[in-house]
């Protein structure tokens, strides 16, 4: 029996079940472009709202789109906006630019592993890690069918290029626009309550081991709920994250072998079960005897065998 199954998992690759052959970049762009869908209804309509914001304070037209594509980052973006408009000061303006991304050390933390072997994708992945990209590459379930870096990329990308189409038609037909788009950001709160509703349903549902299955939430949860009282609505999300990431290094052990306390309550419980009293036991050289068809289970030698040479295997 043993033979058939290493025979039947080694086709192939030799070394067990083959897997999946890897499709190409189109099909991680077909996986990708879906998941970025509520982000290109969020950035479209808020990068409409920047480019009217620079074209408004007298901006050139093509600055909102260099920008949407250089800088890339757009809660500084509508930061630069006054900082362009406003006297000179260089060191207020990196100092800004820092305290508002800081953020993304965490992100860019978070993402070492996935980035890893990326080659010359990795820079560009890096330079586009904004929020929302950020959570679809971080909890996106990818099959072993498609490519992981191309379906970071295209996720890096598509995000990006929304961005600077919107940026683009606020800033060239902004002042066409007259209906009322307020609310529309709401969009991205939405999409990562949905993900985060996504990655609750992942890790279990009903009462049994409530709180042990979404560890990490509540981390997120009550870290979130303290520093927003601690700090306030302002300044909470730096430290949110500080919290955050120390409570899930400490957790990690726990968070990444879930079943060491089970296995161990339970280790030899699919275990061939041993001999009462000491009787019937057998020795290792023995139970590799077993194996080898040249003493049966009780210690004797099968009939019709030669046991110096474990014929008849």
């Amino acid at each position: 029996m043993m033979h058939g199954y290493a025979a039947e998992n080694s086709k192939g690759t030799g070394r067990g079940q083959a897997a999946p052959p890897v499709r190409g970049r189109m099909a991680a762009l077909k996986w990708a472009f879906p998941l970025t869908l509520p982000v290109m209804a969020g950035y479209v309509f808020l990068g409409i709202t920047y480019g009217i914001l620079m074209v408004r304070q007298g901006l050139p037209v093509w600055l909102p789109i260099v920008t949407a594509a250089v800088v890339y980052t757009g809660s500084m973006e509508f930061l630069l906006t006054s900082i362009l408009v406003s006297s000179f000061n260089p060191a207020s303006a990196f100092a800004t630019a820092i305290m508002v991304g800081a953020r993304h050390l965490f992100y860019g933390i978070s993402m070492l592993g996935k980035y890893r072997g990326m080659g010359w994708k990795k820079f560009y992945l890096i330079f586009t890690t904004s929020d929302e990209t950020f959570a679809i590459n971080y909890s996106a379930e990818i099959p072993d069918d498609i490519d992981r870096g191309w379906f970071y990329f295209w996720v890096s990308l598509l995000d990006q290029g929304y961005w600077i189409a919107g940026s683009a038609l606020g800033g060239l037909f902004g002042s066409l626009i007259t209906f009322n788009t307020k609310g529309l950001d709401f969009v991205m709160t939405a999409m990562f309550i949905t993900i985060f509703m996504n990655q609750w349903l992942k890790d279990g549902e009903g009462l049994d081991g409530f709180f042990t299955k979404h560890v990490s939430e509540f981390v997120g949860i009550f870290g979130s709920i303290i520093c927003l009282m601690i700090f306030g609505p302002d300044h909470f999300i730096i430290p949110t994250m500080v919290v955050i990431l120390a409570a899930l290094t400490l957790l990690r052990p726990k968070l990444d072998h879930p079943e060491n306390e089970a296995s161990a309550d339970g280790e030899t419980g699919d275990q061939p079960a041993a001999a009462v009293d000491g009787q019937n036991s057998i020795t290792g050289d023995q139970a590799a005897a077993v194996g080898q068809g040249r003493i049966t289970g009780d210690g004797a030698a099968p009939a019709g065998r030669d046991t110096e040479k474990g014929v008849g295997v």
